[in-house]
């Protein structure tokens, strides 16, 4: 399924409140309500992926099911 690219020219972004200094962040744009924009907190002029809310809700259920350590 082929998900609509949204006008990210009026995101508003925001990083993990679990973010630690160290660089390896990425943020999102919540006010989508069908689609996650994310992107590289590092390199925020990169052009963001964009998954469905789905897909989204799948990621954060991994991630905090394995701890953070997906490859485990």
């Amino acid at each position: 399924m082929r998900t609509t690219r949204p006008d990210l020219s009026v995101a508003t972004w925001r990083k993990s409140s679990h973010s630690v200094n160290d660089g390896g962040c990425i943020e999102i744009a919540e006010q989508y309500p069908d689609v996650m924009p994310v992107r590289d907190s590092k390199d925020p002029n990169r052009t963001p992926i964009v998954v469905s809310r789905t897909v989204w809700g799948s990621f954060v259920t991994a991630v905090a099911a394995t701890n953070g350590n997906l490859l485990a």
